[in-house]
């Protein structure tokens, strides 16, 4: 069975870490708590699915030095549709609140990535 990919949503998103395994130690717990499964493995990535779309985090051998800085021109966050327990569940994997409006969650990683869990 062939299942519909709806028009104008993400396919996929790739993110580079400096890191794979502090990263996917914190992506992990997370994404999991918001419904996805892990999908694909390799030496330098993983992704985790939900749906048609997924999440990788990749440490790629072309990466430049320097760090994810979300202030800078590029990826300033992600935001999801999510609940308090998968907020709870990046707390629990070492990220920090960054800021809570009640409405939304934004979480700081390790490696500077911002996370948005809409709970509303």
């Amino acid at each position: 069975m062939t299942v519909p990919h709806p028009a104008g949503l993400f396919h996929h998103v790739e993110l580079w870490v400096d890191d794979l395994a502090a990263a996917e130690a914190q992506w992990s717990p997370v994404l999991l708590a918001l419904g996805c499964e892990p999908f694909q493995q390799w030496p330098r990535g993983r992704s985790w699915r939900l749906g048609t779309a997924y999440l990788v985090i990749e440490q790629s051998t072309a990466l430049l030095p320097g760090g994810h800085q979300r202030l800078r021109a590029g990826l300033n966050h992600l935001a999801v549709h999510g609940s308090r327990a998968a907020a709870a569940a990046a707390l629990a994997a070492g990220w920090t609140v960054r800021v809570d409006t009640g409405e939304a969650v934004h979480l700081i990683n390790g490696q500077g990535f911002e996370l948005e869990i809409v709970c509303a």
